[in-house]
């Protein structure tokens, strides 16, 4: 069996555990207020029970000149650390709205390079083709 380099430690504690990494068919729009900060026909699709799926939209489709990172993150035991981005201009209601795990655990590479959003903070529409 192959070693994984970077295995995610909730994966060796809860190998029960499943989050599945789907490709959305259709486009994932995302907007701050009118803008757009986000449109692809490439978004993935994250369920993880019991928490709501979420839209992780490629780096290359979101507009970073319409965020700023921040110093805020997070650690998952299954996807790793987080960073987060605030929409601009940066506001309470915009506030890391945008979080991306840049050096996924191997299990969840799926998402590397992708952002997702709060549907709190901003708007999300996903259009089903």
């Amino acid at each position: 069996m192959d070693q994984i380099a970077n295995p995610a430690p909730g994966f060796q504690r809860n190998p029960d555990k499943v989050i599945t990494v789907e490709s959305f068919r259709g486009t994932v729009t995302v907007r701050a207020g009118e803008t757009v900060i986000a449109s692809s026909t490439r978004a993935k699709l994250l369920s993880e029970p019991p928490y709501p799926a979420v839209f992780y939209i490629p780096f290359d489709d979101i507009d970073f000149s319409q965020l700023a990172k921040t110093g805020h993150s997070t650690h998952c035991p299954y996807k790793g650390d987080a960073s987060y981005w605030s929409a601009l201009p940066a506001s309470d209601t915009g506030k890391d709205a945008m979080w991306a795990y840049e050096r996924p655990f191997d299990e969840m590479t799926e998402i590397r390079n992708h952002g997702a959003f709060y549907p709190s903070k901003v708007t999300i529409e996903a259009t089903p083709d």
